[in-house]
């Protein structure tokens, strides 16, 4: 489960896939416990068991870890690892602004030490190492994140408690409030690592949903943007009435009234001294029934 905007502001809605069918399941305004409630009486009303749901993968937020823990007590808790990065990221920009504001970081250091070395050019890369070793604490910081996004990549858990050491004995306020709350919420991070479970699906769910407001100018009412989401990622199998199909070429030349000498074609239109030529259709023609000359043609083939 994971959340995305409805409208402008902080208006958010609650999505729930399922992870190995990778389908919209349930969608409900807010967020945290409030929404896990109402996915639960949701399945009840269609005659399932909240006991059923083996694990969900979630954030850390203290809501969703209630709702969990009541609604679904059976369901194994699993912490997407994505956020300690940002949270370590954090860190890392936290450490930089106590050199900032004591005027020891030259111009152009901020994008300097954000994200990850090999995204950086060689005058970055350079500046980045000779900053690192001008004063330890900022390589540390630098240090310790890198060390966390090798061990998350690499899936080991024991090496975590190895960087919890480290992080404790830091000396940096920042990074000693990220090893806290990842020993909070320990057990759920080593069930992702084990169970190889992220929101990584849930986020392109999430794309095609903001994809279906944006093409929609957004929606008055959260029924419209249900209604959009389950037709755009809730893999829906609808019988509709399929339009009957035909040559692409007889349904634009013939039915549409042209006449057509080699690949050139000639239409008269009603008001005009003259007929208008073209080479190509000019936009695309949907197979239909053409059995009837359209209003603005005098002449049919």
């Amino acid at each position: 489960m994971d959340e995305t905007r409805s409208k402008r502001g902080h208006r958010s809605v609650t999505v729930v896939t399922d992870a190995e069918s990778r389908k919209l399941l349930f969608l409900a305004e807010g967020r945290g416990k409030e929404a896990l409630e109402a996915f639960a009486k949701e399945m009840k009303e269609h005659n399932a068991d909240p006991g059923q749901i083996e694990a969900i993968c979630m954030d850390m937020s203290p809501s969703s870890i209630s709702g969990a823990r009541e609604f679904f007590p059976k369901a194994e808790r699993i912490f997407d690892p994505f956020p300690l990065m940002q949270m370590a990221g954090g860190a890392v920009d936290q450490v930089r602004k106590e050199f900032g504001r004591q005027g020891l970081l030259p111009k152009g250091s901020l994008w300097t030490l954000r994200g990850n070395e090999w995204t950086r050019s060689e005058e970055q890369k350079g500046l980045r190492s000779s900053l690192c070793a001008a004063d330890p604490r900022l390589g540390r910081a630098i240090g310790l994140r890198e060390a966390l996004q090798e061990i998350l990549s690499q899936e080991d858990p024991q090496e975590l408690r190895w960087w919890f050491r480290w992080a404790d004995r830091s000396r940096l306020a920042p990074f000693r409030r990220l090893s806290k709350t990842i020993k909070e919420h320990l057990g759920g991070i080593i069930s992702s690592l084990l169970r190889r479970n992220t929101n990584g699906t849930i986020e392109a769910i999430n794309g095609l949903i903001q994809l279906a407001k944006r093409m929609a100018r957004g929606f008055r009412s959260f029924r419209y943007l249900r209604i959009a989401a389950f037709l755009k990622a809730g893999k829906l199998q609808l019988d509709l009435p399929a339009l009957p199909t035909c040559n692409r070429e007889e349904a634009w030349w013939g039915g549409l009234g042209f006449r057509r000498a080699g690949s050139v074609a000639r239409s008269f239109h009603a008001g005009s001294g003259s007929p208008r030529v073209w080479t190509s259709p000019p936009f695309p023609v949907r197979c239909m029934d053409l059995t009837d000359p359209p209003d603005y043609c005098t002449q049919k083939v």
